[in-house]
């Protein structure tokens, strides 16, 4: 299975419609972009079953915005629909297979319970700075 490329308009629908997204976030400029490139669609041979998708940062200025990328490369993991992993940097190959082993390997109840988790935490806390 080769990369995808994504844009403003395709990730959203991407990211639900697959259970597993691996996003590289790319520049043509940017040297270590391109020698993560041949890594990143080697793991897509390897894994079919992840759906492994590039965005052009440079196309997709807004995009990266919204998504918060400040250098690249720079690659996400969606699972479920939910981002569990973000980091910046080019990763060897084994990295990368790292990365996705343990998303593959993610008790995605357990992620959704810290989520939930997470936001009861803050709504509690603004609801104790809003008593004072």
């Amino acid at each position: 299975m080769a990369t995808k490329e994504l844009t403003e308009t395709t990730i959203e629908q991407a990211i639900k419609d697959n259970e597993i997204v691996l996003v590289d976030f790319w520049a043509e400029w940017c040297g270590p972009c391109k020698r993560f490139g041949p890594v990143f669609e080697a793991s897509s041979e390897t894994h079919p079953d992840v759906l492994h998708a590039k965005v052009d940062t440079e196309a997709e200025q807004a995009l990266a915005g919204e998504l918060g990328i400040t250098s690249i490369p720079t690659l996400m993991a969606f699972r479920d629909g939910i981002l569990v992993f973000n980091q910046a940097g080019a990763l060897p190959a084994p990295a990368l297979e790292q990365v996705l082993t343990a998303v593959k390997g993610l008790d995605m109840d357990d992620v959704r319970a810290q989520i939930t988790a997470q936001h009861a935490g803050h709504e509690h806390a603004e609801d104790g700075a809003a008593q004072h």
